[in-house]
C-alpha cells in the first residue's frame, strides 16, 4: 500500500471511494459541487438563467474530482493528464448551453494542471443528480513517477 497524499478527500455520500486507481489510471466517482459535505448549489440548470449563475458549483465539483484523484497519489507521483472529463448536468428540458457550462470544469482543470488538464470530454444533460445538484464532475487521469 502506498502513501497517499493528504485526507482532504471529499466524503462519499454512499458506499464508494471518492476515486479508484489501476496502475497509473485514476478514474473518480462522479462529484456534486459539494463543500464541507454540504451541496452549494441545487436545482435544475435553467435556459433563462445566465450560464455564469452555475459556474461556482461547477468549479467546486471539479475542485472535488480533482482532490479524490490527486489523493491516489505518492509523494513522488503527478498527474500526467486528464484524459477524460465528463460533466453531467441536471439540465431543464429546453437548456442546450452544455458546453457552456462543461467549460467552467476545463478552465479549472487547465487553471491547475495546464495544457494536461485538457483531455477528451462530454457535456450530458440528465433528468435528475444526486441530492438535486446542478452538475456532476468525473474525471479519467493518468499518472507519471
Amino acid at each position: 500500500m502506498s502513501k497517499l497524499r493528504g485526507n482532504d478527500n471529499p466524503v462519499p455520500q454512499g458506499k464508494y471511494v471518492p476515486a479508484s486507481r489501476f496502475g497509473d489510471i485514476i478514474y473518480t466517482a462522479g462529484m456534486t459541487p459539494r463543500k464541507n459535505g454540504e451541496l452549494i448549489q441545487v436545482g435544475k440548470v435553467l435556459s433563462e438563467e445566465p450560464i455564469s449563475t452555475y459556474k461556482e458549483a461547477v468549479r467546486q465539483a471539479a475542485v472535488n474530482a480533482l482532490t479524490a484523484a490527486r489523493n491516489t497519489l505518492t509523494d513522488q507521483e503527478s498527474l500526467k493528464q486528464i484524459l477524460s472529463l465528463t460533466v453531467y448536468i441536471n439540465a431543464e428540458e429546453t437548456f442546450s448551453g452544455h458546453a457552456g457550462i462543461a467549460d467552467f470544469a476545463s478552465e479549472y482543470l487547465y487553471e491547475n494542471l495546464g495544457d494536461a488538464g485538457i483531455g477528451s470530454r462530454a457535456a450530458i444533460g440528465v433528468a435528475s443528480l444526486p441530492g438535486n445538484a446542478p452538475v456532476e464532475v468525473q474525471i479519467i487521469a493518468a499518472v507519471i513517477s
